[in-house]
């Protein structure tokens, strides 16, 4: 363990944010840097609790109190390779994650938890600087091959990890560039996308071959991809958004989150000078109290909107951990992300129950303002309530809803894959779908889900294809596909 009496007299503590009206004129990643003292300080907190239920909260399984333990010692190689041993994408995790491991710390019951998550961050980082984190390539080559459609979380972790396996793992995407929703989906505040290049060129120099605007399913069939490979691991994702289908849809200024977030970010990837869709000078209307929500929000400051607000169809969510989500679950809370801080102190708002009944347009057919209700709690299955009527100025609205499942036209219908009750693909213990040396894994076959879970997932169902490949495997497998998220 770590110091014995640290969780008694080191209080937590977290890196500062750069000041709001500083950040918010740049792309850059919102945290100040973290001095190394005080780091080994927030990790000595982790206590000797005998089981471990931070492991409960991790779907990677990640070892938190060994690592802990070993930056606390100033051991930081050895934090690095007991980091990787679960999780290949720490730095990912360490910014994206929201950190179920912290909801079951056992600190938590009565103190504030450990900051695992920005220990995690601050590990990865450090092995980056020191050089520590280099090529594995296989020591022995299978000759076996390996599809993986979809380069999000889920299909990056499995391509290593059928890499390093010895086989021969094309990953295929249908965009331009690869990372999927790490790369278009993320704002650059929230992840710099220097992370997620430095973490293609190590898997490119290990043997994974990436190709870029491929859409399987159209500009290859699912025969002519089964025919080239052993094997196929399906990782496309969650794609299809939940819309909003009231009156006023079709106007101008209205988008999904997935066309204003991929936008904004290709202009920092220097695709073009400004944005196709963009806030600048507009009243913006957020649809969406979720991350996504979140990540609109500090988007559309940056881009110099005029006025933000978020809109929620649920009720606020409390501060302190309620009764029917006891520890070590993870609770859902009311948070204050580094977008509702900039919101906060620019005058925005976070409106909760209100349910958006119309869009009105203006005479050009563009959006010009919301039409909104209040509504009761989802017990009564948002019951609009009688004279809280009201109208939101907006010329640019956000769909920050959610998905529904992955798109069966194209590539599953031609595979002919099955589905489970929730319109994902269908999948047995191993991963294995409905057809005969075809896997998924993410949120594909989970649903809409967390980072965490996409990579858990793609390292198991990696397990699962060196298996069918092989006849044995040495690749862990964290977790079997029955698992649900504990939010």
């Amino acid at each position: 363990m770590a110091d014995p009496k640290g969780f008694l007299t080191v209080p937590r503590e977290l890196p500062e944010r750069r000041p709001v009206d500083v950040r918010i004129k740049s792309w850059r990643e919102v945290y100040e840097d973290f001095d190394r003292g005080r780091l080994e300080k927030q990790a000595s907190r982790c206590m000797d609790c005998g089981i471990p239920f931070c492991h409960q909260g991790c779907p990677l399984g990640n070892l938190i109190p060994e690592w802990n333990d070993l930056v606390y010692r100033g051991r930081w190689r050895e934090a690095v390779e007991r980091l990787h041993a679960t999780n290949n994408f720490p730095e990912f995790t360490g910014k994206l994650c929201p950190a179920p491991c912290e909801s079951a710390c056992v600190l938590g019951i009565n103190s504030d938890p450990v900051t695992i998550k920005r220990v995690e961050a601050e590990i990865i980082d450090r092995a980056w600087e020191e050089g520590w984190v280099t090529p594995q390539p296989p020591a022995v080559k299978t000759g076996k091959k390996v599809a993986v459609v979809g380069s999000g979380p889920a299909g990056l972790a499995a391509a290593q990890q059928l890499t390093r396996a010895g086989h021969d793992v094309t990953v295929y995407e249908r965009a331009d560039r690869i990372g999927g929703l790490l790369r278009y989906g993320i704002p650059e505040f929230k992840m710099e996308k220097r992370h997620l290049d430095r973490r293609l060129a190590q898997m490119r120099a290990e043997g994974t071959e990436f190709v870029t605007s491929v859409h399987v399913g159209v500009d290859i069939t699912a025969e002519e991809l089964r025919a080239r490979h052993d094997a196929v691991l399906l990782a496309g994702g969650s794609t299809v958004r939940r819309d909003l289908p009231v009156p006023g849809r079709e106007l101008a200024g209205v988008h999904q989150a997935m066309e204003y977030l991929p936008d904004a970010n290709r202009v920092q990837e220097g695709d073009y000078p400004e944005p196709k869709i963009t806030a600048a000078g507009k009243d913006v209307v957020v649809i969406g109290g979720g991350d996504t929500g979140a990540d609109c929000v500090g988007t559309a400051i940056r881009q110099g909107a005029r006025s933000v607000v978020q809109l929620e169809i649920m009720p606020k969510p409390p501060t302190s951990r309620p009764d029917h989500q006891p520890w070590p679950t993870y609770p859902m809370l009311y948070k204050v992300e580094s977008a509702h801080e900039e919101l906060d102190a620019l005058g925005g708002q976070r409106l909760y129950a209100l349910s958006t009944t119309e869009f009105v347009g203006d005479e050009d057919g563009r959006v010009a303002a919301l039409k909104v209700v209040g509504v009761e709690g989802p017990e009564t299955g948002f019951k609009p309530i009688p004279g809280t009527e009201r109208e939101i100025s907006a010329q640019l609205v956000v769909l920050a809803m959610g998905f529904l499942g992955p798109e069966r036209e194209g590539l599953l219908e031609q595979l002919g894959v099955e589905f489970d009750r929730r319109g994902n693909v269908a999948r047995d213990e191993n991963y294995a779908t409905s057809v005969d040396g075809v896997f998924v894994a993410g949120d594909m076959g989970r649903g809409q889900s967390l980072i965490v879970w996409a990579i858990a997932e793609g390292r198991a169902a990696a397990a699962a294809v060196d298996a069918y490949l092989s006849g044995d495997t040495v690749l862990p497998a964290p977790i079997p596909p029955t698992a649900r998220p504990i939010s």
